[in-house]
């Protein structure tokens, strides 16, 4: 089969949350990101936007049925079909296919969406809190069993095309984002976790070396629970079950280099 290549113009995170705790979790996300949520949609009121102040939006929300909160991504293309044929050559697998958009996984078992590109191109700013302290959602972190490591890294450095850069820590990989879109992608091996189990994923903030213990307060009076703190990130847990983590990241500046 021909490779076709997909044109990523914009990537979006999905916060699924389970119906029982979905109200007061949207306002907690709301809170920390300083973004308002849109009109519901979809057939049942399902789906909300987190609008920002200025810029598009890279996050959304999505009440789901019972389970524990978990994350998936949209990823904006021009030809949704053509990324569709070449995200199951690379080893995806298809699971729905409603009329405008694609479900798939990873060979890993990550859940994605490849959906239309509808002209978002302006990446929001970073979020100003006390002091003018900035912070801002900027990263995706794939969850990999030891297992799936391996392909996961070369899936979805095929899929979005950008570079793969090890990184100091041998169970780290980052994929280097172009600056025009809003949301990089960490690969994280987890050697703690089941051989088999699927990959997940979590949102990272960057609040910058000076601001992240500021942020972690900020987020910790908001409900949060610290769950792992180390020298570069902080590990929390909000009060309606979804894991995150804090870094000391730059906000606003990609790792592109």
């Amino acid at each position: 089969m021909a490779r076709m290549p997909v044109s990523l113009r914009w990537i979006t995170a999905y916060l699924d949350q389970p119906a029982a705790s979905a109200a007061d979790a949207l306002a907690y996300w709301e809170a920390l990101t300083g973004t308002r949520a849109s009109t519901p949609r979809g057939e049942h009121d399902e789906f909300r936007t987190l609008v920002p102040p200025h810029g598009d939006a890279a996050l959304r929300f999505q009440v789901v049925g019972d389970g524990d909160p978990r994350l998936h991504l949209d990823l904006h293309v021009d030809d949704v079909k053509a990324a569709a044929l070449e995200a199951q050559r690379l080893g995806a697998q298809v699971v729905a296919e409603p009329e405008s958009y694609v479900v798939l996984a990873s060979p890993g078992g990550m859940p994605f969406c490849l959906v239309p590109y509808e002209g978002e191109r302006e990446v929001a700013l970073p979020m100003r809190g006390a002091g003018g302290r900035a912070s801002a959602v900027d990263q995706v972190s794939l969850d990999i069993p030891p297992a799936a490591y391996v392909r996961e890294c070369a899936f979805w450095e095929g899929l979005t095309g950008w570079t793969l850069r090890d990184e100091d820590s041998p169970e780290f990989m980052r994929l280097l984002r172009p600056a025009e879109l809003p949301l990089g992608l960490l690969l994280q091996r987890l050697d703690d976790a089941p051989v088999e189990g699927a990959v997940s994923a979590h949102l990272d903030f960057a609040a910058g070396w000076d601001g992240a213990d500021a942020e972690v307060a900020r987020h910790l009076a908001l409900g949060a629970e610290e769950r792992w703190h180390s020298t570069w990130w902080v590990t929390l847990r909000d009060p309606y079950g979804r894991t995150y983590c804090i870094t000391r990241r730059s906000p606003g500046k990609p790792m592109s280099s």
